[in-house]
């Protein structure tokens, strides 16, 4: 059995989802193969060096899952990209790049965390680059801490102004990348998170079957995706 959870936004702020998770980990992550997080894991990362008790504790849980034979593979999000080596090494996760190729039940998957899919957001499309550059993360993890708190906390406010101001379309993946995606990396399965809007899409590809599977977010309930010799089967479960 796999799993793959993502938009978990996990925060000091939210001990119920905190707790939903934990509670995760020791019971159906326990009995899995792998376990897959597509991104936006914690609410916001400013650096490994800038690590709070929270965080230094949900990577023990992590390593404690890890140690027990489950594989943890970790993909960064729109939140949490600066998360590094010295978190992945304390919570024995292995970081993927965005998008990675991974095989589930025999067949070639895409995983992305979804935000490179948001092309007509075109000021975050423009954020992004920005701050996804080599020279842009090397400058943001070398800031004083206090410069990097402040930048969080002002692009956090910024971009849920901006998402409650922005029409759901703009918002949610642009149709037409879907297709050029998946020809590209030669997969008909696409697994993403990022929109909060959890689905399975059926699509044709040039006469053949394909699907896009969108992961939940961890707010009002839990979300995970299930793979295993039944198929991949998404469930929502309570966070208490």
């Amino acid at each position: 059995m796999i799993l793959l959870i993502s938009d978990l936004h996990l925060e000091e702020e939210r001990p119920d989802i905190t707790r939903a998770f934990l509670r995760f980990l020791q019971t159906r992550a326990s009995q899995a193969e792998a376990l897959y997080i597509l991104g936006d894991f914690f609410e916001a990362w400013i650096g490994d060096d800038a690590m709070t008790s929270f965080q230094h504790g949900i990577a023990h849980a992590l390593r404690q899952l890890s140690d027990s034979g489950t594989r943890i593979y970790l993909m960064h999000g729109n939140r949490d990209f600066l998360i590094g080596k010295g978190f992945c090494r304390e919570a024995g996760c292995t970081l993927l790049p965005d998008p990675s190729r991974v095989e589930l039940n025999g067949e070639s998957v895409l995983l992305m965390h979804g935000d490179s899919l948001c092309t007509r957001d075109e000021a975050y499309m423009r954020l992004r680059r920005w701050l996804r550059n080599p020279i842009s993360l090397f400058i943001l993890r070398h800031l004083p801490l206090a410069t990097r708190h402040k930048l969080a906390r002002k692009l956090r406010k910024e971009s849920r102004m901006q998402t409650r101001q922005k029409a759901a379309a703009i918002t949610d993946v642009t149709p037409e990348e879907i297709p050029r995606i998946l020809r590209e990396q030669g997969v008909h399965t696409l697994i993403h998170g990022h929109t909060h809007r959890p689905a399975e899409h059926q699509l044709d590809l040039d006469g053949k079957a394909a699907r896009r599977i969108v992961l939940g977010d961890w707010d009002q309930q839990g979300w995970a995706l299930q793979v295993d010799q039944d198929g991949f089967r998404q469930t929502s479960f309570s966070l208490s």
